[in-house]
């Protein structure tokens, strides 16, 4: 239904809050205790490589990013008394972390970490070699492992896939597990510096849903300090439905990242018509990050433009104060006041006031969509041929789409089947989608080696069936059939045939997979399951050297499987 400007102002009366922006303003309900938690380092003054929900590909940052001066190592700290309640080693990911549960209902997460306490440690190493395997995902009893306020608990590291060293830092809520902004927990970190403002953008939308082809218009700004204003025009003339945008980053005292905003705020003539807050969000909801921005944009420039207005699919509970989906009509021939209001986490302001001018001679429409069945954001959706099956499941998609598919070419070498370009890369998914494709019949020899891979040569996993082959891509795009049959690549770093590996801490190695991805990894040292740790980020795979290894003449053996469970064995003596 379309909405004229009398009745967003209605709607947005009843939803108005009477909240003064002040420090860490809190637009829904909840509470937060300000001086439970100490900080987890004591690097001063603390300073932020990432903020909480600072814009990130395919999702919000979940935490804080503490900057540890380049280095690794640094003592990290129980922020309150509790209990460690999750153990977590990953190749990738955050790496070796620590969950503690306080007695005050929340869990606060310690990620990227060079290595844990001695007590910690002990316990993690001990459940690797009884469970055989480096990556470990456990969950400890509450009288396992107790922590007191202040007690250092691991040292700061790059472990996981950390792009440098530093501290990811999370409060989670115990019950729900929805993180929240550490910042609202009396977590200070200096910063007088408002919110930073690049652009403002115009989108001309008119009752259809937003998408790569909707029309818009580009504002260059001038000001700063937190006050802004359009430059080179005072007042944009307007017709029909629209929604705004806006390009805003955040930086704070002293050593900085580019970090993000805290809330935004659209106001039409002072009534406040879309806000949107990062409070807290779940972990299910985090790919939503894809409806709140311009995606296509995204995609093809890589400039994140936060749009004011909000997807009918979008399952992000960060928003309030929103009329009309944020979707602003201008028909009534009047000039209209807009601002924007931006605060970070600290409760620093920015402002841009600008001047609309509804007029019927600036109209400007949609193109038509392409031909193509109408795959609606409510419900679940399928495609049924003989060579393919498509279903995307309610969900999935943000917004009602006309959804296209065409069979292209077999162009690739060593393809199993035809391409099959499924809608196109523009349109974001939540949950992605079910595909599977018919392959011809001289896979069947090959068939358990056989997966779906993307026309940019990136695997989507798969499993043979009834004659296709079935995966789950996560993202839209052009898919054919392959097959894995290659295993792994072992390349030794500091060990050969007969080596002393007297005085050396470690035995190093380099592995990688051409297609499928490393799936395990297992080393034996005289038949004995050792150790072995890999970081994703280095393909570096290693063992060090512990009391499993004595003096004299050893056999080391290493086997590295792919996904396809293709296996690559590598056989060495070494003496120690």
């Amino acid at each position: 239904m379309k909405h004229t400007f009398s009745s967003i102002l209605i709607l947005a009366l009843f939803g108005a809050t009477t909240q003064r922006v002040h420090a860490q303003q809190v637009f829904s309900n909840n509470k937060y205790p300000l001086t439970d938690f100490r900080m987890p380092l004591d690097i001063r003054p603390p300073a932020l490589a990432g903020s909480f929900g600072e814009l990130r590909s395919n999702h919000f940052h979940s935490g804080a990013d503490f900057r540890t001066n380049q280095r690794e190592g640094y003592p990290v700290y129980a922020v309150a008394d509790g209990y460690i309640s999750r153990l977590r080693v990953q190749n990738s990911g955050f790496g070796l972390a620590l969950y503690l549960v306080h007695p005050n209902g929340y869990t606060t997460v310690y990620g990227h970490l060079q290595r844990f306490a001695p007590k910690v440690a002990r316990e993690v190493k001990a459940l690797q070699y009884s469970k055989k395997s480096y990556e470990l995902d456990e969950f400890p009893k509450a009288d396992l492992l107790p922590v007191r306020k202040g007690e250092v608990i691991a040292y700061s590291g790059n472990t996981g896939g950390s792009g440098g060293p530093h501290l990811h830092f999370e409060v989670r809520d115990s019950k729900t597990e929805e993180t929240i902004n550490p910042q609202l927990f009396g977590i200070d970190i200096p910063d007088n510096i408002p919110p930073v403002l690049s652009a403002l953008y115009v989108y001309r939308l008119n009752g259809k849903p937003f998408n790569e082809s909707t029309p818009k218009q580009y504002f260059q700004l001038s000001g700063g300090v937190g006050n802004y204003k359009l430059n080179q025009v005072n007042t944009i003339r307007l017709s029909g439905e629209v929604g705004f945008g806006i390009i805003t980053t955040d930086k704070h005292n002293g050593a900085s990242g580019t970090n993000g905003v805290y809330s935004i705020q659209l106001f039409l003539d002072d009534v406040p018509v879309y806000t949107s807050s990062l409070e807290r969000f779940s972990f299910a909801n985090s790919k939503g990050i894809n409806s709140h921005i311009d995606y296509p944009t995204y995609l093809n420039q890589r400039r994140s433009i936060q749009k004011s207005f909000v997807d009918p699919g979008n399952p992000l509970k960060i928003y309030s104060n929103v009329a009309n989906n944020g979707r602003i009509v201008f028909d009534d021939g009047r000039l209209h006041r807009l601002k924007y209001l931006i605060t970070d986490a600290k409760g620093n302001q920015t402002t841009l006031q600008f001047n609309v001018q509804a007029s019927d001679e600036n109209f400007v429409e949609q193109p038509p969509a392409e031909d193509g069945r109408q795959f609606s954001w409510r419900n679940k959706n399928e495609l049924n041929t003989s060579d393919v099956r498509i279903t995307v499941p309610k969900g999935s998609l943000y917004d009602d789409i006309s959804f296209s598919y065409k069979v292209l070419p077999r162009l690739p070498k060593g393809a199993y089947s035809a391409v099959h370009q499924v809608h196109n890369r523009y349109t974001p998914l939540h949950t992605g989608f079910e595909l599977a494709i018919r392959a011809d019949s001289s896979l069947y020899p090959l068939r358990e080696k056989a997966l779906i891979v993307s026309t940019g040569g990136a695997s989507q996993g798969g499993v043979f069936e009834n004659g296709f082959v079935k995966a789950s891509p996560r993202n839209f795009g052009s898919f054919y059939i392959a097959v894995d049959t290659i295993a792994p690549r072992i390349a030794p770093v500091n060990i050969a045939e007969g080596k002393s590996m007297s005085g050396v801490a470690r035995i190093s190695f380099k592995i990688s997979d051409n297609l499928s991805g490393i799936k395990s990894f297992n080393g034996y040292i005289d038949g004995k399951w050792v150790l072995f740790e890999f970081d994703t980020k280095t393909a570096s795979l290693w063992y060090r050297f512990d009391e499993n290894v004595t003096p004299g003449k050893h056999t080391l053996e290493l086997a590295v499987a792919d996904m396809k469970d293709n296996v690559r064995r590598y056989r060495v003596n070494f003496s120690r």
